[in-house]
């Protein structure tokens, strides 16, 4: 196991910069990703989707401006990322919520992976500021999964979708109510 080296300019070793940079990728993408999938709900009359999704690219870019802020403040490089390969197209309201769902998944074990590799290196002020993402994907996968179960909850023949639609913008509230935000003691 190696330990974290400092030295006056940087408290971050080039590893977790590295593991850092992939994950402002992974972040730019997500932002992509929902913005490209907002847009489809608009064109497709989901209004309600589409305006979750735009409010949710705009929190995956903070996301992404968080980690470029703390690489470059602990004396890393953040690199702007290149984005492609983003889907444009979907065959229903229901793939666009299994693809948050499962690109939700895919940036909990990234994040776990990073918060791994600090505590490893015993780089303990990188794994107190990834913190708040790990709580934070508890938040967003809580979220995609209720998503995801309303279609099968509500159905989507007749007016299932228009419902369905309806529901989702209820997802915050909902995951502010089971991940403890909000409550008769909280506010």
């Amino acid at each position: 196991m190696k330990k974290q080296t400092y030295t006056p300019a940087r408290s971050i070793t080039p590893e977790i910069e590295t593991l850092l940079n992939k994950q402002i990728v992974m972040e730019g993408k997500s932002s992509a990703a929902y913005l490209s999938m907002a847009s489809w709900c608009d064109t497709q009359g989901y209004e309600i989707s589409a305006e979750f999704l735009y409010k949710h690219s705009e929190e995956e870019r903070r996301h992404m401006l968080k980690l470029f802020r703390y690489v470059n403040a602990a004396g890393g490089h953040a690199l702007q990322p290149e984005i492609t390969g983003i889907k444009h197209e979907f065959k229903s309201l229901r793939e666009v919520f299994e693809q948050v769902l499962f690109h939700e998944i895919e940036v909990t074990k990234s994040i776990n992976n990073i918060v791994d590799q600090c505590l490893q290196i015993k780089d303990f002020a990188t794994f107190n500021f990834l913190q708040w993402y790990v709580n934070e994907q508890r938040e967003e996968e809580t979220l995609a999964r209720r998503a995801v179960e309303i279609f099968d909850i509500i159905g989507e023949e007749g007016v299932g979708l228009f419902m369905i639609d309806q529901e989702v913008g209820k997802l915050e509230a909902y995951a502010a109510r089971v991940s403890g935000k909000i409550g008769p003691d909280r506010g």
